[in-house]
């Protein structure tokens, strides 16, 4: 194991892109074990990506860019002022419940925060919003993107941990997910009455609050489509995902009328780009978690832990302080990749559910967006807004510690996030 720990530390401190470092350390360990034949590189690096429901990985990217570029964040800003715009500070609590809806549209923090934060954050500052309390909120409200389903994040993970299905998953993050904006709302409401921030004065009109509903309607209806069609066995995930492409197509270019043909060879590539970036961290990861598993490293780990302490409790403490240390410098993704493999067969030792513990890990390393170094919604709000990222790290602070509460009512109290599976018949 110490060729490969050396050499993963040493690519990644050269600052090496993660794909390549996965893969020189898995070719480094390789070279050094004469005893593994080489010919597994290759070998695994194809099954690490030969699953049919990887397929769902492009079609959601794809949905997503349709979304983003079918100009729907107008019509879902203007909703949501509707509805919580008149509240003390009532941008911060529309930004934070555009931020829910937009999560379950596109799945994807980074998208969240450029849309949104494009449009809310300079009008915070022209309704007398300090530029980092601005970021602060549309940055912290972003991670419920990758947690409210559908999320790229959660197929990736059942994929990788084998023993968790897709639709449990996407269930299970919906109140966990909701949670964080609550939680972030009701802290958003502290700060707007300590500082009399300014709140929508207009009186509320039904005519407008129905125009505005029958805008947004269409396109809040794409989660609502995706878990149906799951739920009614109409549809799987895969299949879902293929369907949000064709939803977001007629939406966007025939009733929106935002999305012209020319526009799909970009939407396209963009899709091509980012599927090739996922899809080779991937096959790469899946090398390193063979050579894991020859090492024996879960049990070594389970062995381990166990010899500081047999209560389950205690291991969720140690695995949540370990989460929350690598989130802050490795990608969502490729920490679920590495780590899960390892983690996830500690935990069934212990006698922790799989989808308990799924929750578990999703929902801490997406508190990594919004820590630093890595930290990639903030440095998304920081472009938007021009503040330094110290101003926007101390503004966060605040609405990380919301995240944290909804962590450790997940980690805890397991119904949290089993009640809703366990009503929709997948547990």
């Amino acid at each position: 194991m110490t060729p490969l720990l050396i050499t993963f530390v040493i690519t990644l401190l050269m600052g090496m892109p993660i794909a390549f470092t996965l893969g020189i350390t898995a070719l480094v360990t390789l070279l050094l074990t004469p005893d593994i034949p080489l010919q597994i590189l290759p070998q695994k690096m194809f099954t690490g990506v030969d699953f049919f429901s990887l397929v769902a990985v492009p079609f959601f990217i794809l949905a997503g860019e349709l979304m983003n570029r079918g100009g729907i964040t107008d019509s879902i800003v203007e909703f949501s002022q509707q509805l919580v715009g008149r509240l003390r500070g009532g941008l911060a609590h529309v930004n934070i419940l555009a931020s829910m809806f937009f999560a379950g549209i596109t799945g994807a923090a980074v998208a969240d925060t450029s849309a949104l934060g494009s449009i809310l954050i300079p009008a915070m500052e022209k309704e007398g919003y300090p530029p980092r309390f601005a970021a602060a909120v549309t940055a912290s409200s972003s991670v419920m993107g990758p947690i409210i389903p559908p999320s790229i994040i959660m197929i990736v993970y059942a994929l990788v941990e084998g023993g968790v299905s897709i639709g449990a998953l996407f269930m299970a993050g919906f109140v966990p997910g909701v949670a964080i904006g609550l939680f972030q709302m009701v802290v958003a409401s502290f700060i707007a009455a300590k500082r009399d921030y300014p709140k929508f004065s207009e009186k509320f009109s039904f005519p407008v609050f129905w125009k505005t509903f029958r805008r947004a309607f269409l396109p809040l209806m794409t989660p609502v489509i995706i878990m149906g069609g799951i739920l009614g066995g109409i549809f799987t995930p895969t299949e879902a995902a293929a369907v949000a492409d064709l939803y977001a197509i007629i939406l966007g270019m025939f009733i929106l009328k935002t999305i012209k043909l020319r526009d799909l060879p970009e939407l396209l590539l963009k899709t091509c780009k980012t599927t090739s970036m996922v899809f080779l961290i991937f096959c790469m990861g899946k090398v390193l978690v063979v050579l894991f598993t020859m090492n024996m490293l879960p049990q070594l780990l389970t062995e381990f832990i166990t010899s500081i302490s047999d209560n389950p409790l205690i291991f969720l403490i140690i695995v949540n302080c370990v989460l929350l240390v690598i989130g802050c410098f490795m990608e969502v993704g490729v920490a679920i990749i590495i780590l899960v493999p390892i983690l996830s067969p500690v935990a069934q030792a212990f006698g922790i559910d799989s989808l308990h513990f799924a929750m578990i890990v999703i929902v801490n390393l997406c508190v990594g967006l919004v820590t630093p170094p890595l930290g990639v919604v903030l440095f998304v709000a920081c472009g938007i807004a021009e503040v330094p990222m110290e101003e926007l790290i101390r503004a966060a602070w605040p609405f990380l510690l919301a995240i944290i509460a909804v962590l450790l009512l997940v980690t805890y109290i397991p119904a949290f996030t089993l009640t809703v599976p366990r009503l929709c018949g997948l547990l």
